[in-house]
């Protein structure tokens, strides 16, 4: 079922707000793919259950995807959805405002 948004604006912040979500999805565009280890020890300051979290609530939302290896042991890799990989103009201009931000 579709949530009635009343601002597109709104309805971007939903999917990639918070402080963790955008982070993660620039890891995933710029690597590509990731393990949730290589992913945790890559982003300063996340917890192992907010990881979780995060990656749960993106896989919902269609812009992540999760790849379980049947293998000893468990291999799960994370990647961008092709819906997922639309967010990459937002991503990147989030960087560039940002990096504009920090020589202020």
């Amino acid at each position: 079922m579709k949530k009635d948004y009343k601002c597109s604006v709104d309805a971007t912040i939903s999917v990639i707000g918070g402080r963790w979500k955008p982070i993660i999805l620039f890891h995933l565009m710029i690597l590509e793919v990731l393990r949730f280890n290589e992913m945790q020890r890559s982003i300063e300051g996340i917890t192992q259950r907010m990881l979780t979290n995060q990656l749960r609530e993106l896989e919902k939302d269609g812009v992540i995807e999760r790849k379980v290896y049947a293998q000893v042991p468990p291999k799960v890799e994370y990647r961008l959805t092709d819906y997922g990989k639309t967010l990459e103009p937002i991503l990147l201009a989030m960087r560039e405002w940002g990096t504009e931000h920090m020589q202020r």
